[in-house]
This record gives C-alpha cells, structure tokens and sequence, in this order.
C-alpha cells in the first residue's frame, strides 16, 4: 500500500524540480558587450599609427565615463603600440535603442588631445546619430566619407 503513495511522492518532486529548472534562464547584461577596460578596438581612420601592423591589437585602458561603458561619441583611452592614445568611438558592436546602427567591430578614430583626429579619413560609414550629440565632433564629421 505505501509504494503508490511514495511513487506519487517521487513524480512530484520531480516535476517540481523539473519546473525550477525550466524557469532559470541566461541573461547577458548590455555591459557585457560595450566598449570597456580591455576591450579589444579597430582603428578606422588613415592614421599612421593605426594602420601599420602590429603584434597586438588596440585595446581600451580607460573610458572616459560616470560608469566606465563607451557608446558612440564617447572617448577613450587606447593602449597602440606601447603608447597611450585618445580615441573617439563611432561605432561598436552592443544593441542600441531602435533606428541605431549595430556594428560588426568596435571603431574608433585616433584623436590629438584637443580633439582634433589624427588621420585625414575615415574608412567606414559614421552613425548620423553622433551629429545630434552634444560635443565637438565637427572635426571627425568633416572628415568622414559616409553616413548610415
């Protein structure tokens, strides 16, 4: 008599546990996938510096924000060729809000310390979003070639 009632105990547990189970789920947070320390950066203006091959690739050392994620239009710190470098983001891989372009790379152009870019080009098309951004961006959308 009591092997029904302790069968019926056993499916029970198992369907409870098997109910926890299902109900975990996987979740990315958005930090994981901006511009951040040691995240690894393409350079995309005509610059010198970032044209020529190196052994490393540019990797960010400092963002230069309240909570330490790059979007578009932000600067950056860049460790190239064992030197320090600003950059500006124009483009990275993390979803934006609608209508925003979503990159396959995280692009920045090389920058001088009073914001003025160091190449006279840049080589892939310019998120129009960074127009509307509060900040002296004049200089690299005068010398961008495209616009998405």
């Amino acid at each position: 008599m009591a092997l029904p009632w302790l069968s019926r105990s056993f499916t029970g547990l198992l369907v409870e546990t098997s109910s926890i189970i299902h109900q975990r789920t996987f979740s990315v947070s958005a930090v994981a996938a901006a511009i951040q320390k040691m995240t690894r950066v393409r350079v995309v203006d005509n610059s010198s510096l970032g044209n020529t091959p190196y052994h490393r690739p540019p990797r960010v050392i400092h963002v230069y924000t309240k909570n330490g994620v790059g979007k578009v239009g932000d600067k950056v710190l860049l460790a190239i060729k064992g030197q320090k470098k600003k950059a500006l983001i124009i483009g990275h891989k993390m979803p934006g809000p609608r209508m925003t372009p979503r990159f396959d790379s995280n692009n920045v152009v090389l920058i001088e310390d009073n914001g003025n870019p160091t190449g006279t080009r840049i080589k892939v098309p310019v998120p129009t979003q960074l127009r509307q951004k509060e900040g002296d961006f004049s200089k690299v959308l005068a010398i961008a070639s495209s616009f998405v």
